[in-house]
């Protein structure tokens, strides 16, 4: 079996096509809740916390010069990515939850037995004209 068969194998199966659709809907669930936590919940505790932007915060480890930036320590960026990832780490537990809470109100569907094998059909057959001959 040659490589671009066995990829062709690979890439096809169901597996990976709901991986991919997966990994996509992931990155735009990514975007929905980062706006959300950037521009519904943030405000409101920037406020909350007297308008304090965390993303400002740094310590100046070498001022600026002529042809050199300033070296900062953007230890306000860290706090607010930390902050956004408890946010959405939350959102998704929540809609987590929700969605589990959901499944557990599907009624389960009634089990089908499955049907005889031909063997067993042929042993049954055989059973009941053994007993019609007694």
């Amino acid at each position: 079996m040659s490589i671009l068969s066995e990829f062709k194998e690979f890439a096809v199966k169901g597996n990976v096509i709901d991986m991919a659709v997966g990994i996509i809907i992931g990155a735009a669930f990514g975007k929905i809740v980062s706006s959300f936590v950037g521009d519904i919940i943030m405000p409101p505790i920037g406020v909350l916390i007297g308008g304090v932007d965390f993303s400002d915060l740094a310590i100046v480890l070498k001022e600026a010069t002529e042809g050199a930036e300033a070296v900062t320590l953007g230890y306000g960026k860290f706090i607010q990515t930390l902050i956004d990832f408890t946010i959405v780490a939350f959102a998704i537990f929540i809609a987590v939850k929700f969605i589990n809470k959901l499944k557990r109100q599907e009624a389960p569907a009634p089990e089908v037995e499955p049907e005889p094998s031909k063997e067993e059909q042929l042993l049954t057959e055989i059973r009941d004209l053994l007993k019609e001959k007694k």
